[in-house]
């Protein structure tokens, strides 16, 4: 679980540290490259579309690592459902062998 969290983290850090190497150091946001004119209009709407499109995809892997965790949760849960229906299993497997020598024993007794 603490790996598919760092994986997330990773990528999510990964994303941000990809967009901002994109401008320039110290330039505002919206600004590309180390150009000293205004603002290439396309260049910010080319990169606004770019970063909606990172948002996007964070949120799907937000959606998409809670569901890992909660499946993760689940299978654990049902894990430890399995232990228990076999410790069951187990005890009533020796039961029955006990039950079952009492009785071959019980009618060994009645049969003399």
């Amino acid at each position: 679980m603490d790996s598919i969290r760092l994986v997330l983290f990773l990528t999510l850090h990964h994303c941000n540290t990809s967009l901002s190497l994109s401008r320039a150091p110290g330039a505002p946001e919206g600004e590309g490259g180390p150009a000293a004119g205004p603002p290439n209009l396309t260049s910010n709407r080319r990169l606004q579309q770019t970063q909606a499109q990172v948002d996007e995809v964070v949120d799907i892997m937000r959606v998409n690592v809670d569901k890992v965790l909660e499946r993760d949760q689940k299978l654990s849960e049902l894990d430890d459902r399995a232990d228990a229906l076999q410790a069951g299993a187990s005890q009533f497997e020796s039961s029955a062998a006990k039950l079952k020598n009492k009785y071959w024993w019980k009618n060994c007794k009645v049969g003399s």
